[in-house]
């Protein structure tokens, strides 16, 4: 699968609830961790190369939860296709982020997590941004 449909999943499964703010929040994340070239950053091998992936970064593991081989939304990512208006709707904010036409809000977030939960990494840190029920932080 190319980094267009993998980054357009990885939206799907994160925040396919959370409007289009929402979608692209995710979207940036994605976008800033690939940059970073930081242990967060997922990695493909080109001519002998080991190059930054924007698809491997959504596939490292244990990173986004939708990818998760016990995470409910799997079976969703893994089994939607183009005729779903939603995921029309991430594969528009994942062709945006990857020309570089969608512009990151989210103050340079690399993490981000449901409101619902607090996870252990997020104690003591302050979001540097919020949309629906996602919390979004920088790396101290």
């Amino acid at each position: 699968m190319s980094d267009l449909d993998i980054l357009a999943r990885t939206i799907y499964g994160e925040a396919r609830g959370e409007g289009s703010e929402g979608m692209e929040a995710v979207a940036c994340v994605v976008m800033n961790r690939y940059r970073s070239h930081k242990w967060y950053c997922g990695y493909t091998w080109m001519n002998g190369m080991k190059v930054p992936s924007i698809a491997q970064t959504c596939l490292k593991r244990y990173q986004f939860s939708c990818w998760n081989k016990n995470d409910p939304n799997l079976d969703k990512v893994l089994k939607v296709t183009a005729k779903d208006p939603q995921f029309q709707d991430c594969l528009l904010v994942a062709k945006r982020a990857i020309s570089g036409d969608l512009k990151d809000f989210t103050n340079g977030a690399v993490y981000y997590h449901n409101t619902k939960i607090t996870p252990y990494w997020a104690k003591g840190k302050s979001p540097c941004y919020e949309v629906g029920h996602h919390l979004f932080y920088r790396e101290r």
